[in-house]
């Protein structure tokens, strides 16, 4: 008798949550350049279809997957979400990054060197906080303290997280950008800057594509 078992696949990164990208993102690493291990990686990290399962698929069923995947895995090109609900508290993206507190920025750039890592969970922490007044579209957000939890952004899904990651990490290439250009130096980006950018979610697309 033959078992069924059900496979659910994601549509897009909303359904990937930051403690399952970084799984697959350290997979991604250590099989670089292995077609079949990336693959399989996906199937286990995405799909929660280990390998064993994953041979005994037809080839329809297979490809169908394998196509829906790959659809959405290299696309990590998502608008920002402004704010969201959490346990009843809403969290809204910092208002105005040009009037960050100082200690913030600095916090930021120290976890920010290794793109989206381990360490990211404490950048969000600092880019979303709790909402305290709300005036039409606009709000306020709570003050930093250096003590905001973080590891609950490890459960959150990877659309809100890659849309703050390339929202500041735009922000910042443009504004540095702009200071390059003013003082009438070259505007290619620093060798520093583009190796975050690979480090960060763009390495997937460069793996699979």
């Amino acid at each position: 008798m033959k078992k069924e078992i059900q496979i659910v696949v994601p549509k897009d990164w909303s359904a990937i949550t930051l403690r399952k990208y970084l799984e697959f993102q350290s997979d991604l690493k250590a099989y670089e350049g292995e077609d079949d291990a990336i693959l399989a990686s996906m199937f286990y990290h995405l799909c929660a279809v280990t390998p064993d399962i994953m041979l005994k698929l037809d080839t329809e069923t297979f490809t169908k997957i394998k196509n829906d995947l790959y659809s959405f895995v290299g696309n990590t090109d998502v608008p920002l979400v402004q704010s969201f609900f959490r346990n009843g508290i809403e969290y809204g993206f910092y208002p105005n990054l040009s009037k960050i507190e100082y200690g913030a920025y600095v916090d930021i750039c120290k976890h920010t060197a290794n793109g989206i890592s381990e360490d990211w969970v404490k950048v969000m922490a600092i880019l979303y906080r709790p909402i305290k007044k709300k005036f039409g579209k606009l709000y306020e957000v709570a003050n930093y303290t250096g003590e905001e939890e973080s590891e609950w952004f490890l459960d959150l899904g990877m659309d809100v997280h890659f849309g703050a990651w390339f929202f500041f990490i735009n922000l910042s290439t443009d504004l540095l950008k702009g200071i390059l250009k003013s003082l009438g130096t070259s505007t290619d980006i620093p060798p520093n800057i583009r190796q975050i950018l690979v480090e960060s979610g763009e390495a997937i697309h460069q793996l699979l594509v």
